[in-house]
């Protein structure tokens, strides 16, 4: 029977460091179901404890120069483990140390040269034996070919030529390289970790009338908690009583704040303003949104891009074709061209360190990394390196309407008097709906609540299906119904007519209001466009991409829409319609279809990459390849932009990576790189790969140009 282990393992920043772990672990028998996320730090497999043990585990770990530690559950679960401290890490210290040796070295070769060859040669055994450990140790484990077999090589291959004061230099300049390669994986994995200091670990929790401070992992569901001006919310939850400005960009990345009032939906992490809140909690800590992101990230870094798949098989032959060609650069100019063995060992083995794949293989992984972290900081939650790819490469966005471009629910947007004030038609149709739980009901009397409207009682309410709601007022009978239903009951004037088939060609929802069998007047409801539709849209178009609407809504509706929007509209779409819509669009581009995430699953699964709206719901979270948190349609702009300012980003640095080494193998093969030069192509390229990939993290949303 297999038992799960999780374990953090200190040290592992690369996708290299990931395979030599992995097939090391693949030759320990018993051990089945690895899966090694280097952007966590973090091991999960399954063995079987009749064949082997945890021990055996991690004390194979740990001769490939790594640290086990059980403190290895998501971040979300376990709180943000601490990175060590970086002067304190094992990188640090064998840097230190091989740097010591170095400096001791150059003082005894100035007071003794006699002694240059072997002070410098025992410099460099002590950076250089630790490393040739863990080449041996990956060697037996099944990846041979490491950079630090290169390095192991390189350096031995100096001192035998008699080039000790350069391997010392190599070595020493190699254990910084890694010292800095480890620091900036450091620097992106504090992203996520920002993330979970927004939750606070206490809480002030009301039971009883008494309020008492505990631990934010003790609330439970239904507990009641204050959150005074300026505390931070310690999980999801209700507003029960209060009223205050909640500035939510933990969550949804939008600065603005926003008014919190009873019934009112607060997520962890948010900043209260102005007024004290008392909130039933609805999520567990462990299971709150911002847990929620973490996680979702976590196995978002975890999940391999196609880009940086491509990079890793690149690596798996790149490595073992250097050593080939360095050892083909040795031997043949001395025996073709009977050229000089000392000068051509000498530039293979500047080949080697040249060759050494550390910035290549770092370079797209550290750049998808610091762009899921950015996002999901701006409330832009992508779901996975292929999602992240994909936006950028997309060539038609695709939108539901309701929900998506719209804002979900009807609301008045006309009232017409045909007598009487429009004030008394709004009050006397709000009274008759009063109680009501169909949309355009709550509609009406949510636009009655917010003109500050006193209305009238209302007896004896009586529902007509399909056709009004009447009631009795002081002033008489009073129906609010269709337009069919009016012509029915009272006599309309051609005026009045085509007011109404005006309002219903604007792909508006029209009531009457009548009473005692006369028009009063009529009500327009719609489902309004959202507030930064218009922008968002323009900012896809500026960005060179089609933008289409699908919907299933009528026509008349969804032309209205499409014009008020600019945007192309088909409507009456059945799913199955939707469906091949997406997969004839698909086939002139990558597309992404924008919806709800409630009722737009199989159009968001069929569609290049699926994109949810749904302000941090768990349908938001879970349906499609990425979430827009801020629930913006400019945010579908923010994530394109992200992607392609991503992709860019890998392009530098494979750019960075393959030209330094080209030129320096140049040089090398001029004669004029020294090793310790040579060894810069692939140090050097690492600090600037790792640099440019944590530019991502500074990602705004809404600019006017990538990044």
């Amino acid at each position: 029977m297999s038992t799960a282990l999780t374990l953090r393992v200190d040290g592992m920043d690369c996708g290299a460091c990931a395979t030599k772990i992995e097939n090391a672990l693949k030759r320990v028998p018993g051990v089945s179901d690895i899966d090694v996320n280097y952007s966590l730090q973090r091991l999960t497999l399954a063995y079987d404890a009749d064949r082997t043990s945890p021990i055996v585990i991690r004390e194979r770990i740990r001769g490939l120069g790594y640290t086990p530690s059980d403190d290895g559950g998501p971040i979300s679960e376990v709180g943000a483990p601490s990175d060590e401290i970086w002067w304190r890490s094992r990188k640090a210290q064998l840097a230190l140390a091989s740097g010591l040796a170095l400096a001791v070295a150059f003082v005894i070769a100035r007071l003794a040269p006699e002694w240059t060859t072997w002070v410098y040669a025992i410099a460099t055994l002590v950076g250089l034996v630790p490393i040739a450990r863990r080449a041996i140790a990956g060697a037996v484990s099944g990846t041979p070919f490491s950079i630090e077999t290169l390095m192991s090589v390189a350096a031995a291959g100096a001192i035998a030529i008699g080039e000790a004061e350069e391997a010392a230099v190599v070595v020493f300049l190699f254990t910084v390289g890694e010292l800095l390669e480890g620091v900036a994986a450091s620097k992106a994995r504090a992203g996520i970790r920002a993330l979970v200091d927004l939750v606070p670990r206490s809480a002030l929790r009301e039971r009883d009338g008494v309020i008492e401070q505990v631990a934010a992992a003790e609330l439970a569901v239904g507990d009641i908690v204050v959150i005074r001006p300026g505390d931070r919310a310690p999980s999801d939850g209700e507003v029960i009583s209060g009223t205050s400005e909640v500035n939510q960009a933990p969550v949804t990345g939008e600065s603005v704040p926003v008014t919190k009032e009873p019934g009112a939906e607060i997520y962890a992490g948010s900043i209260n303003g102005n007024g004290q809140l008392r909130v039933a909690i609805t999520k567990a800590a462990a299971d709150n949104t911002i847990a929620r992101i973490i996680h979702l990230v976590e196995e978002a870094q975890g999940a391999r891009a196609p880009m940086a798949r491509f990079i890793d098989r690149f690596s798996a032959w790149y490595t073992p074709a250097a050593m080939a060609v360095a050892a083909l650069i040795i031997v043949l100019p001395p025996l073709l061209l009977g050229a000089e063995w000392h000068t051509w060992i000498y530039r293979g083995l500047a080949v080697l360190l040249i060759a050494c794949p550390c910035a290549l293989v770092i370079s797209t992984p550290a750049a998808i990394a610091s762009g899921l972290a950015a996002g999901a900081r701006k409330g832009l939650l992508v779901k996975g390196g292929a999602a992240l790819e994909t936006l950028g490469k997309v060539a038609t966005v695709a939108f539901d309407k309701t929900g998506t471009l719209t804002l979900g629910r009807p609301q008045v947007s006309d009232i017409v008097a045909f007598e009487g004030e429009p004030s008394d038609l709004l009050a006397k149709a709000a009274a008759v709906e009063k109680g009501s739980s169909h949309p355009l009901g709550l509609a009406i009397i949510a636009r009655a609540e917010a003109d500050g409207l006193t209305l009238p009682i209302a007896y004896g309410v009586t529902a007509t299906p399909g056709k009004a709601v009447t009631g009795r007022l002081k002033s008489g009978f009073v129906s609010v119904g269709s337009p069919r239903f009016a012509a029915e009951q009272a006599q309309l004037s051609a005026e009045q007519v085509a007011r109404l088939q005006a309002l219903e060609s604007e792909g508006k929802t029209v009531v009457v209001v009548l009473e005692s069998k006369r028009a009063l007047g009529a009500l327009a409801l719609r489902d309004e466009p959202r507030p930064d539709a218009v922008q968002g849209l323009a900012q896809l178009r500026a960005m060179g991409l089609r933008t289409v609407m699908l919907t299933g809504d009528n026509a008349r509706a969804a032309r209205a829409i499409g014009e008020a929007l600019q945007i192309e509209a088909e409507a009456e779409l059945l799913p199955d319609v939707k469906l091949s819509r997406i997969q004839d669009l698909r086939a002139h581009g990558p597309i992404a279809m924008i919806g709800d995430g409630i009722n737009d699953a199989p159009a968001l699964a069929a569609a290049s990459v699926g994109v949810s709206m749904g302000g941090g719901t768990d349908v938001a979270l879970e349906t499609a390849d990425a979430a827009l948190l801020n629930d913006k349609v400019t945010g579908v702009a923010d994530l394109v932009r992200l992607s392609r300012g991503t992709l860019r980003n890998i392009w530098q640095n494979v750019a960075i990576a393959l030209g330094l080494k080209a030129v320096f193998l140049a040089t090398t093969l001029m004669g004029t790189t020294p090793l310790w030069m040579a060894i810069l192509a692939d140090t050097g390229a690492t600090a600037l790969v790792t640099a440019n990939a944590l530019r991502l993290l500074r990602f705004e949303r809404s600019r006017s140009s990538d990044l």
